[in-house]
């Protein structure tokens, strides 16, 4: 896009994020319902009607949430693949996203940035270097009581405003255009009820990444372990010799976890980890919960192993007291998938280089949508919305950020059709 033609996504991106981060959409890891939340349909629902008011006259939610719809093709070319571009609707169970208040720091002068309903979360610059190329440009917060929802509202506002920019500009050539937008992503959830069939698209591109340029083409490979342990109850006031208090079991798996290594606080990179997430129970029975982590499939299995063996060995103190070890598979490295098919990264790096910027491929520690999609059949590497320091009252969004993955987002459908 050229520089005039850009600024006429400007006000609509940044208007839509204002307003998305404000409907409350936090999703719960202990329901069992779908979506998770009944209220994350009420942003579903309002992208739907914003859609059919661009003239997108095919987008609706199901029952689960999902909403699906198309920009049609205006290409002359009969072999253009269908892109998906795809965000998701939820925010983090990890901090409230009830009442977001998004204030605007414009022109930010590079100072650390106070937040005003809580002034003890302090954006300190020093904890977050990417913040040192933001000086001059506007940046986005929560107020302090919240997270602000940029992950990944900040990729629903670039999708929305990329989508109200193609359809106003039909001079821009591009193929089959399918938009998905998900509940559940941040519980793990959020492509279970995708209807692969019928969002009919041949590769994809999540709107759910960091840093300005940044193409993620590898994520970790993930697993969940549920460990429920059965002690040996009775009456405390007469347990000589005989109770085995679950809860205490539990607390000696924990202790013989490393401190200096194998947990998120003491890895990076390429290193994975065993993390425990959850701890329930009562003297009779407990129930312990990890997430594993590595990039590659057999980096879980030995982690998973080193778990079920330091179990046997905590439990070997407990003869009259057993345990159940669980292994639920999550999600996989994408790379797997990605790298049978290059041009779906190749496209995107020329769509980020097109709009003056350093295209960066990365590995991110973590998972998206676009992890289980791939392995559904549509390979989805996942695109910077310029979302900072997310699960946290301390998230933030830069203005121009978020207007250059607009940028990117029409780059990406017009080098799909140029290249075909």
């Amino acid at each position: 896009m050229e520089n005039h033609q850009l600024s006429e996504s400007q006000p609509s991106v940044v208007e839509r994020f204002l307003r998305y981060v404000q409907i409350d959409t936090q999703s719960d890891p202990q329901s069992t319902r779908n979506p998770s939340t009944e209220k994350q349909k009420d942003l579903s629902r309002v992208l739907v009607q914003e859609l059919l008011d661009l003239g997108v006259s095919d987008a609706e939610m199901d029952e689960w949430g999902y909403v699906y719809a198309t920009i049609p093709a205006n290409s002359d070319k009969p072999n253009v693949p269908t892109i998906c571009f795809c965000s998701h609707v939820d925010t983090s169970p990890d901090v409230t996203g009830a009442g977001v208040k998004p204030i605007i720091h414009r022109q930010w002068n590079g100072d650390d940035i106070i937040l005003p309903d809580d002034p003890t979360q302090l954006i300190r610059v020093a904890d977050h270097p990417d913040l040192t190329s933001q000086v001059g440009n506007d940046i986005i917060t929560a107020s302090g009581t919240t997270l602000l929802g940029a992950d990944n509202k900040a990729g629903l506002a670039e999708i929305m405003a990329a989508t109200e920019y193609l359809v106003a500009h039909p001079d821009i050539k591009h193929g089959r255009i399918r938009l998905l937008f998900t509940p559940d992503e941040e519980v793990g959830r959020g492509t279970e009820k995708v209807d692969i069939a019928k969002l009919g698209a041949d590769f994809g591109y999540t709107i759910d990444g960091e840093s300005l340029g940044t193409l993620e083409d590898e994520t970790f490979s993930a697993d969940a372990v549920k460990i429920t342990i059965q002690g040996v109850s009775t009456h405390p006031g007469f347990a000589k010799g005989k109770l085995e208090n679950a809860l205490k079991i539990a607390a000696d798996v924990l202790a013989v976890l490393p401190k200096d290594a194998l947990s998120p606080e003491t890895t990076e990179e390429k290193e994975g980890f065993v993390h425990p997430t959850r701890l329930e129970g009562n003297q009779d029975k407990a129930v312990l919960e990890f997430i594993i982590r590595d990039f590659t499939e057999a980096g879980l299995h030995e982690k998973e192993t080193y778990l079920q063996n330091q179990l046997n060995d905590v439990l070997a103190n407990y003869p009259g007291s057993s345990a159940q070890f669980v292994v639920k598979e999550q999600y996989r490295n994408m790379k797997d998938v990605l790298d049978q098919h290059p041009a779906v990264v190749d496209n995107a790096l020329e769509a980020i280089q097109r709009a003056g910027l350093s295209a960066k491929r990365r590995s991110i520690r973590g998972g998206t949508d676009g992890s289980r999609l791939s392995f559904m059949g549509l390979p989805c590497p996942n695109i910077f919305a310029g979302e900072h320091a997310f699960h946290s009252r301390q998230e933030w969004v830069s203005v121009q950020d978020m207007q250059k993955a607009v940028e990117v987002i029409v780059n990406v459908a017009q080098v799909w059709e140029e290249r075909s």
